[in-house]
């Protein structure tokens, strides 16, 4: 059997180093999302594989037993805008254990230092019905809200 050295890809990495340094920089992260099969799509996995490095963005030690990874970067805050086909994926809905999107982009997340998460979504988009309507009403609602709320204000105009 004949082992295979594989060439570094340079490129990949630049960008890799290009996006993590975006993040290092970033206070505040924002992910926009639709929910596809209950999870994230195959664009966002791919964007989370190409910026959680290890000695980059968290670090191995064994020494740590049981949690040998640990975050390099801290304090980070993350706002999740997402999208759903069906309802009931908030907590306590009917559907929160099928949510696989939310957790995941969290679990990752954790890895570019995100101490602290927000969550908007739009639902019912498949039923396309009056419910979607008022989730889509209740999503642009909120988000002037979480604006004033992750600048520091009590109110929209400051």
């Amino acid at each position: 059997m004949h082992s295979v050295t594989r060439a570094p890809d340079y490129e990949a990495l630049r960008l890799s180093d290009e996006l993590i340094d975006e993040l290092d920089r970033a206070d505040l992260i924002v992910i926009g999302t639709p929910m596809y099969n209950y999870g994230m799509p195959a664009a966002l996995k791919s964007w989370f594989d190409m910026v959680i490095r290890i000695g980059k963005t968290f670090t191995f030690d064994l020494a740590r037993g049981d949690f040998p990874l640990e975050p390099v970067m801290s304090g980070k805050k993350l706002v999740i805008l997402s999208s759903h086909g069906e309802f009931g994926f908030g907590p306590g809905g009917v559907r929160e254990k099928m949510n696989h999107l939310e957790t995941h982009i969290l679990t990752c997340a954790h890895y570019l230092g995100v101490e602290e998460s927000h969550a908007i979504s739009i639902g019912y988009q498949e039923l396309g019905d009056a419910r979607h309507e008022a989730s889509v009403a209740d999503a642009f609602g909120a988000v002037p809200v979480l604006v004033s709320r992750l600048a520091g204000c009590h109110s929209v105009n400051g």
